[in-house]
């Protein structure tokens, strides 16, 4: 594939927000065209019309390179999540109108356009990213034996496994722990994709008792994420075998998803956090409830509105940043390197949340006496950077990042299966999602070293062996 393409190519990815933002005087027509800018941006951005996707595979059997799937996640979760609340704020309720009379938040509307409009933005600097270092195909510098994959994966899944549970009981390696989880949870779906396919009975027996276990975990979390990860990272290995049995079955699973876990994450936290229930109990009743559709309310449509996206807070920080609190600047990213250091050289060193809050209370997102969180997004650390510009230089330094990343995992692992799917996937979620600037340089800080420690304990082993 052609690795260079000309700089008139890249301003294409930005005509939707500059579209957006000459018509930000109406701010309906303004927000709809940022809207469906990024779907716009996924279009040209997956079907090679900018920059021709890697020809080494099939798409369907590259679909975990950062140009799919990290971006199908989070720009798709960044950018395209805010229609609920754009409905709300235009006063409908489920799609409803509330009345005919009900008078629109002029201000709360201007806001949520101009807000859209940055997540336009961050789209197109964060697929020029991508595309700027997107060189395919990888040279790989080791190889391992084809033959064996599959119980490579399997026994990887294991040692993963069993290697995550093992160092909870080491508080200075949680880091570890933590990483070699998330390695876990796609080591143990690639290898289930992997068995089913070939009908390994007692592959498949024991990864499907492993991802039953990782599923259960994730329902008892309180959290929604991994619940629809789980679904949607099987699918996406599944799929390339299973095109039509994973659209048919999949699609309408991950959309029944996102109707049902509002309320069972409602009643699961009201009880489990609350202190009357433990998890599984807890668990227990809130299926119960969403089965039998007892306790269904309008929880569904707040879930839509000011928990599916985070444009609501986003329009706060922008309400007050630069009118009432001055842009940081390089501050955020600085104090985003001190985490890095462990806390075992440095015992006196601030405790990130903190670190992060108190641009929360400066911004009035939440009072300095609450006990929500409210942590800002990547993309609300990058407006408070900079504005504008804080948005397009940090986006694009998130996509080049990513890219560079996945790259070195193939070069490191021999190719796409071990390093994208496998070790890229599994190591730098934090990619998915997009946290606050302390937390994200240091979760992927520490990935890189572990993806190293992975590396050479395969080298060592022998099962990677220099080309």
């Amino acid at each position: 594939m052609s690795n260079h393409i000309p700089i008139s190519k890249y301003i294409i990815l930005f005509i939707p927000w500059l579209l957006a933002l000459l018509l930000k005087d109406n701010y309906i027509l303004s927000y709809l065209i940022a809207w469906l800018g990024s779907f716009f941006l996924f279009y040209i951005s997956t079907t090679g019309k900018i920059k021709p996707l890697p020809d080494d595979r099939n798409i369907a059997e590259q679909l975990m390179r950062p140009i799919f799937l990290v971006q199908l996640i989070f720009a798709g979760y960044m950018c395209c999540t805010s229609i609920f609340y754009f409905f709300d704020v235009l006063g409908y309720i489920d799609f409803n109108k509330v009345n005919d009379s009900y008078l629109i938040d002029e201000e709360k509307l201007n806001l949520t356009a101009q807000c859209q409009r940055y997540y336009c933005l961050a789209h197109a600097a964060f697929v020029s990213g991508l595309f700027a270092f997107m060189r395919y195909p990888v040279e790989t510098k080791h190889k391992y034996e084809r033959a064996g994959l599959t119980k490579l994966i399997f026994n990887m899944a294991l040692i993963t496994v069993s290697l995550s549970y093992f160092l909870t009981f080491f508080n200075g390696l949680s880091q570890f722990s933590h990483q070699l989880r998330s390695v876990s949870f796609i080591a143990v779906t690639l290898a289930l994709a992997f068995a089913i396919p070939q009908n390994k009975i007692w592959n498949i027996l024991a990864c499907l008792v492993m991802y039953g276990f990782n599923f259960y975990q994730a329902l008892i979390s309180g959290f929604k994420e991994p619940i629809i990860l789980s679904v949607l990272i099987l699918g996406l290995f599944l799929y390339p075998n299973y095109k039509k049995t994973v659209a048919l079955t999949f699609i309408p699973l991950l959309l029944l998803l996102f109707i049902v876990l509002p309320t069972y994450n409602r009643i699961f936290r009201e009880h489990a956090w609350g202190g009357d229930l433990n998890a599984e109990d807890a668990s227990e009743l809130a299926l119960s409830s969403v089965f039998s559709q007892d306790g269904t309310d309008d929880s569904n449509w707040s879930f839509l509105t000011l928990r599916l996206s985070e444009i609501d807070m986003f329009t706060k920080y922008v309400q007050s940043t630069p009118a009432y609190v001055d842009h940081y600047g390089t501050q955020l990213f600085r104090q985003s390197l001190t985490t890095i250091i462990p806390r075992v050289f440095w015992p006196s060193k601030p405790i990130t949340e903190t670190m992060v809050m108190e641009r929360v209370y400066n911004a009035g997102v939440v009072s300095r006496g609450s006990r929500a969180s409210a942590k800002p997004a990547f993309i609300v650390d990058a407006y408070l950077s900079g504005g504008s510009l804080g948005i397009f230089i940090s986006l694009f330094i998130f996509g080049a990042a990513c890219q560079l990343i996945a790259i070195r995992a193939e070069k490191l692992f021999g190719g796409y299966i071990l390093g994208t799917a496998l070790v890229f996937t599994g190591l730098f979620q934090a990619f998915w999602r997009g946290q606050s600037f302390e937390f994200l340089i240091n979760t992927v800080f520490w990935s890189y070293i572990t993806m190293y420690l992975i590396f050479w304990t395969l080298r060592f082993t022998n099962i990677l062996k220099p080309i």
